[in-house]
Formats: C-alpha cells, structure tokens, sequence
C-alpha cells in the first residue's frame, strides 16, 4: 500500500482534480466517500485511506483488488467532501453510456438542477429496478459528491446518459418509445390511468419550471400526481418515486 504525504504527488493531483466537473468528464472517473462503498461488488479503480484509519475498514477492502494507497490527515481532508468522514474514499469508473445502449423502460430528467434530488432519483430508479436514467444537457453532474452521496451507492447501479434536449424526444419515438410527461396540462390524466407500451420513457422536469413546453408537446401522454391537501406541488424525487413504483406495479401485473 502507498503512501503519499506531499500535495505535490502526481496521483494525488490526478485525485483531487476529480472534485470538478471538468476533470471527472476528462478522467472518466469520479469519487465516492465511506466505508458503504467498500460493501458493494464494483471494482474500484483506487481506493484512499486516511491515516489512522481503522483496521476494520481496511480490511473491508481485501476484497477488491486494486490500487491501495493512504493519505496524511492534511491530504484526506483536502480530498474529503464530509465533515466527518470514515477515512476512505474510492475512485471508480464513470457509468456514461451511448443512447443507442438504451433498454426498454427510461426516465427523463428535463434539467433537475438540484444534486441532492438527483441522488434520491437514482436511489428510487434503481429500488424500482429501472437501469437506464436519460439527463438532458444542463442538468447537475450526476457525479457531483452530493449526488453520489444521496444515491447510497445506487449511482453503481444505473446507467447514465447525457443528450440534447431538443433531439431526445424524436430519437426515442424512432426506437418505439412511447413517452409519457409529468405536466400540470388541461388534457393530463392521473398517472394512475396511464397506458404502457412494450417501451417507455418518463420524463421529469426541473424543480422551479417542470418540463419544457418543447418536450411537453413531443410527448404521447401527459400526467399528473393529484394534489388533495393544500400543498402547491411534490418535491421533484418524490413525484418520480410515486410514479415508478406505479409504473412497476403496472409491469409486474401485466
């Protein structure tokens, strides 16, 4: 195991400059923070301890065989996005996949700018056992540390897309998807009478504006949560939870 006590080290830059944006699209990587992580099946590309970590955690590592190396106290909290950390963080590989690797049910996110929401979504997309999550450009990194943390490792799980909005829509329908939008429209039905095709896609939109009006009138269904209390709208993850687990419902009954 390595250990690395100098900021000047080549590897440490290289982890470090995965705490943005830019660099994680470059390297094709990105971090996630505590021990849960070191509990699931995916090969790590490195995984750092802190110095003084426990033995315990440590030897939760054994298991994946990969590049080890530890950090000083003044490195790891550099590298560290938690104010009390377990001491490990690991770097893995990015899930970004091509649109034509597309399976059968996707959901949308029509810019949700919030990291915190989007690790929810890809928590309950994967409890749902859905795999495919579609973001249009100008939605948070999906790898953003908040976002990897609310996913609970679930950010393992799903594959990711990243496209246009204004070529979503007509390269879904020439793959067969039906698409169904969540809109506060005159003509949207309650997601529960919603109709499912052999292929679907659920769109979702931002937190303040919902879904474009573009992607709204591209779209074969509209939907609506209804409201029976005095609550102005749903938080944008718990309107996608109470959908996809309706959806799975329907999938499962079919």
């Amino acid at each position: 195991m390595d250990i690395i006590t100098s900021k000047d080290n080549e590897v440490y830059k290289r982890l470090k400059k995965l705490k943005t944006k830019k660099y994680r699209e470059i390297e094709n990587a990105f971090l996630a923070e505590g021990r849960k992580f070191l509990e699931l099946e995916q090969l790590p590309k490195v995984i750092i301890f802190r110095e003084g970590t426990s033995q315990e955690i440590i030897k939760m590592s054994e298991k994946h065989d990969c590049r080890k190396i530890i950090l000083n106290e003044k490195l790891f909290k550099e590298l560290s996005s938690q104010e009390n950390s377990q001491g490990v963080i690991i770097c893995y590989s990015s899930r970004i996949k091509e649109l034509k690797e597309l399976e059968n049910n996707i959901i949308i996110l029509n810019k949700v700018s919030d990291p915190g929401n989007l690790g929810t979504i890809i928590r309950v997309a994967d409890a749902a056992g859905f795999k495919d999550l579609v973001l249009t450009k100008g939605s948070v990194d999906c790898y953003n540390e908040k976002t990897v943390r609310s996913s609970m490792g679930s950010i393992l799980s799903i594959n990711i897309y990243y496209v246009e909005e204004d070529k979503i829509i007509d390269s879904l329908k020439e793959k067969g998807y039906k698409v169904i939008v969540t809109a506060l429209e005159k003509d949207s039905i309650p997601y529960t009478k919603m109709k499912l095709e052999e292929k679907n896609a659920f769109i979702f939109g931002n937190e303040g504006d919902g879904v474009s009006q573009e992607l709204i009138l591209k779209s074969d269904e509209k939907v609506i949560i209804p409201i029976y209390g005095s609550a102005e709208s749903l938080n944008v993850a718990m309107a996608t939870g109470i959908i996809l687990y309706d959806v799975r419902n329907k999938l499962e009954n079919n």
